[in-house]
């Protein structure tokens, strides 16, 4: 007897879809939700682990031996990249309650109402990812969602077809994830276009630029040759009010950029917060209507680093930074915008990168005044 060609579309959309994903992850592409995928590593071991027992030789079982494997691996990624932290309240709430339907699950003599128990905790479980995803898609932009989206179709269209003689309750699970992965999908093409989503896809930025180290550290290197005037990619990541900042700032959560007198953007987690500082630098921030984006201030050669001036963005009066750039310019200590020489604030100025709170009432220049051409983020530390 044949192997039905759904699965086997199944099986290579969902493999298709970790590889991609972990690839992404390797290159600081996507910041994956960390409590949605503890969920899922643990979720998806003990379902592998149960079916495999029962089915070891079904091609099902395979599937789900890859995923929860996968699920790990993307675990292991994110505690590599020191992502972790203590989850939000509604983070421990998905938690709990997805750990304790899998808890009943495996206790359950019902196996109808053991089932529906995982089948609602699907939707919970994806919860912290569909608000991050909402909140910044740049987040979970990788095309990883819409092949597990022909995945979970596929593995609908085999469940309908064996569905004779069964209750609908059975293919609730599949309809389920459907929904849930299709949701992440639609949220990051949805905010993508909405921010205009002209700009580079994950893919695009990882040929373009490659994370490499300089003599203070991580550092980011132009792959290819750019013109003076291109977007280099944007700079994402959450909003935070000035107190809500952290004091004492060390390791990979030491990068905030801010954005009004009152207002920050937090640390992203991917290639944009490795943009170094100069005093001499070949780019900048420009906050234009889809986004703040890293602008070419001239053209950058390949294999030059790719830095930009930090003081652009601030007005922090005691905020200081010994600077050990090494550009013939070098200020030594860096500070804040009202800091730098008047003609030095105005050549900002007129190339459009400075935060649009410090730009002067009468200052005109329009935020895309500059050329863009399209190859597709760094931020300010300020825990020194």
């Amino acid at each position: 007897m044949g192997i039905d060609p759904w699965i086997m579309v199944a099986l290579v959309a969902n493999i298709a879809g970790y590889a991609v994903y972990l690839r992404a992850l390797r290159l600081d592409l996507v910041e994956p939700n960390r409590a949605s995928w503890l969920i899922w590593s643990i979720g998806t071991g003990v379902e592998a682990a149960t079916y495999a027992a029962v089915n070891p030789r079904a091609l099902q079982t395979i599937v789900l031996l890859v995923s929860a494997l996968a699920c790990i691996l993307v675990m292991l990624g994110i505690w590599r990249r020191s992502a972790w932290a203590s989850p939000s309240r509604s983070e421990t709430a998905c938690i709990v309650a997805s750990l304790g339907a899998l808890v009943l699950w495996l206790g359950f003599r019902d196996a109808f109402w053991a089932h529906m128990l995982v089948v609602v905790a699907v939707p919970v479980s994806f919860w912290p990812t569909w608000v991050a995803a909402r909140a910044d898609p740049q987040r979970e932009r990788s095309p990883a969602w819409g092949l597990w989206t022909i995945g979970d179709l596929a593995t609908l269209l085999v469940a309908l077809g064996v569905a004779h003689g069964r209750s609908v309750g059975e293919l609730a699970y599949p309809i389920v994830e459907l929904a849930s992965h299709a949701a992440v999908w639609g949220l990051v093409l949805w905010g993508t276009r909405r921010r205009g989503a002209r700009a580079l896809t994950a893919t695009a930025i990882a040929e373009r630029f490659r994370v490499g180290t300089n003599h203070l550290g991580k550092a980011v290197f132009a792959n290819t040759a750019i013109r003076e005037g291109a977007r280099l990619f944007p700079f994402t990541g959450p909003r935070l009010r000035a107190a809500r900042v952290p004091q004492q700032l060390l390791g990979n959560s030491d990068r905030y950029v801010q954005v009004t007198p009152d207002e920050y953007m937090g640390p992203s987690g991917r290639i944009d917060d490795l943009v170094n500082h100069s005093c001499d630098p070949n780019a900048g921030l420009r906050f234009a209507d889809d986004g703040v984006w890293l602008v070419a201030l001239r053209d950058i050669a390949a294999g030059e680093e790719v830095a930009w001036d930090y003081s652009t963005t601030l007005s922090e009066s005691n905020w200081h930074m010994l600077c050990q750039c090494r550009a013939p310019e070098c200020r030594r200590v860096i500070g804040n915008f009202a800091g730098l020489p008047p003609e030095r604030q105005e050549w900002f100025r007129a190339k459009g990168v400075v935060a649009p709170y410090l730009r002067r009432r009468d200052n005109t220049t329009s935020p895309e005044a500059l050329p863009s051409v399209a190859v597709g983020a760094g931020k300010a530390s300020i825990g020194f």
